[in-house]
């Protein structure tokens, strides 16, 4: 059964239909990516209705499951489909519709309500948790982009680079590898700088015996990677190493724990623990991972407050941190995919304390 036949079948009544509007979840339901387009689902069809510059092309690669109509106008069309299917209730993506065009909806459609209950959005993201085969395989090429652009840059670092010079070349090196884009706003975090979690680069120059924290992830057909790591300038402190050796432990251990059956919880409770064996409990201030796919953050997550619990299937970050203010910071980033027997490492970058 596919995608949209799943959410087909979980409709409660002919007469509902899912009104997909969100450019992820109509790629994940279709296997088509486009900026924009709808998709109805009703329970006796499902149409993607896609205007000029993409018809052609989601005709030969989207979904067998719905029919592709060439989008004319989306008031009219939406209205002679609801007519002819007798639509009565119309659930929409509750995370993701705007008050505005719940307002439009409405006014276009009055014979029609409109659910926006977490129904569909529970539903398609409950779907999207758990990988396929494919989305596996987009997401390990994703990464293997990112860490070939990554081994090449290490080449190219030097005292003297700035913060943004060096996540600029980090972005070219992912693109010239095949990436379709950065999964987001890569972090380059120098010295006192890498003691801020979600660092902006600036023109901070490296300086011998600094910590850089590099944060970044490349996309491949939509699908994101992720990864940090965290390397010396020049040469390291023993203060800079006790901390790097601290991060390094809680990371390992916190993969150890990681296995379906278990709670998000769990994972993030023992890293938290090795932190606090090596003094640095109190400075780990977030979560310790979240899901990564056709988003960069997505479910399952692993924090104090998690309510996953993990399945196999499952794609998890394991990201613990230390960060002391007015000082330097470390983390250590590594993508798993969850297994019945434990977790699957899907980073193969060394985590060993590079000096360059």
């Amino acid at each position: 059964m596919g995608r949209i036949a799943d959410i087909m079948n979980k409709l409660p009544h002919v007469k509902q239909a899912a009104l997909i509007t969100s450019d992820v979840s109509r790629q994940y339901l279709t296997n088509f990516r486009s900026s924009a387009g709808v998709l109805l689902i009703t329970k006796e069809k499902s149409y993607l209705l896609i205007d000029f510059r993409y018809f052609d092309k989601a005709k030969q690669e989207a979904s067998e499951e719905c029919e592709v109509v060439l989008l004319t106008n989306t008031r009219e069309q939406l209205l002679d489909l609801l007519i002819t299917h007798a639509i009565s209730t119309v659930y929409l993506e509750n995370d993701k519709v705007t008050l505005a065009e719940l307002a439009r909806y409405k006014d276009n459609y009055a014979f029609a309500q409109f659910d926006t209950s977490s129904f569909l959005s529970d539903t398609i993201l409950d779907m999207r948790i758990i990988k396929s085969k494919e989305e596996l395989k987009y997401i390990v090429t994703a990464q293997r982009i990112a860490e070939k652009a990554y081994q090449r840059l290490l080449r190219d670092i030097k005292v003297g680079m700035t913060e943004k010079h060096v996540a600029a070349l980090l972005d070219y090196y992912m693109a010239e590898y095949g990436s379709d884009g950065v999964s987001f706003d890569t972090i380059a975090a120098s010295g006192i700088n890498s003691a801020s979690p979600h660092a902006v680069p600036t023109d901070k120059k490296l300086k011998a015996n600094e910590f850089l924290t590099l944060d970044f992830g490349a996309t491949f057909k939509g699908y994101h990677s992720d990864m940090t790591r965290t390397i010396a300038i020049g040469g390291a402190t023993d203060e800079m190493r006790t901390m790097y050796s601290a991060v390094y432990s809680a990371n390992l251990d916190a993969i150890r724990a990681v296995r379906a059956g278990v709670g998000g919880k769990i994972p993030d409770s023992v890293a938290r623990s090795t932190l606090d064996a090596w003094g640095y409990g109190d400075y780990f201030g977030h979560g310790l991972g979240h899901g990564v796919g056709l988003e960069i953050h997505e479910g399952p997550t692993s924090s104090r407050s998690s309510t996953h619990t993990l399945k196999e299937g499952m794609i998890l970050t394991i990201e613990p941190g230390v960060y002391i203010s007015g000082k330097f910071g470390v983390r250590i980033e590594d993508m798993v995919y969850v297994t019945e027997e434990g977790c699957i490492n899907l980073t193969n970058t060394t985590k060993s304390l590079t000096v360059v």
